[in-house]
């Protein structure tokens, strides 16, 4: 998906991945929304851990920018693209990365209600595509940092690119777990 690279593409990217994963998972009815198969997340604790992560995301977008750059320092290197940061997190998942500590989902009832996750989840992605839109300049992408658990410090860009792949990358975890 190369030709992702401002922070307008971004944005659009980011938007088209919400709404193409909250339509998807709209349509799921409740009993396939909410059973959790052996050893795998059921489709709502795939929505949590995107709220989660989202959150956090938007966190280190909505922070202070001083804090930002005090807390994770400065870039000494240009952002990686978005087909490299894909390549180098897929590289990461092959050797065993997973998530961990409040990204790993806990169980999710139906209690809950598919509606109510499905607008948490977009309200998340929301704040983060607004933080990102009113906050900061393009170029300002390049020069902050922000922690990753399992990528390390990413540039605020890379975090984009991040957070547009995973999303893109749970909805295919759970396109294919509703085929079989």
């Amino acid at each position: 998906m190369s030709g992702i690279n401002t922070k307008k593409e971004m944005l659009s990217h980011l938007e088209l991945k919400r709404n193409e994963f909250t339509n998807f998972c709209a349509g799921i009815n409740n009993d396939n929304f909410f059973r959790q198969p052996a050893e795998k997340w059921s489709v709502a604790q795939n929505v949590t851990h995107l709220i989660t992560s989202a959150k956090m995301t938007s966190l280190a977008f909505r922070l202070p920018k001083f804090i930002v750059r005090f807390y994770s320092g400065k870039p000494n290197r240009k952002s990686r693209s978005y087909d490299d940061l894909v390549a180098k997190y897929k590289l990461k998942l092959d050797q065993g990365g997973r998530a961990s500590g409040r990204f790993v989902a806990k169980p999710v009832t139906a209690d809950t209600g598919k509606e109510k996750i499905l607008a948490s989840f977009t309200k998340a992605m929301e704040r983060l595509q607004f933080a990102i839109d009113k906050k900061w300049d393009d170029p300002e992408l390049d020069q902050y940092l922000a922690p990753h658990p399992l990528l390390g410090k990413l540039t605020l860009r890379e975090l984009c690119f991040f957070t547009i792949y995973h999303t893109e990358h749970h909805l295919k975890i759970i396109q294919e777990r509703l085929k079989n």
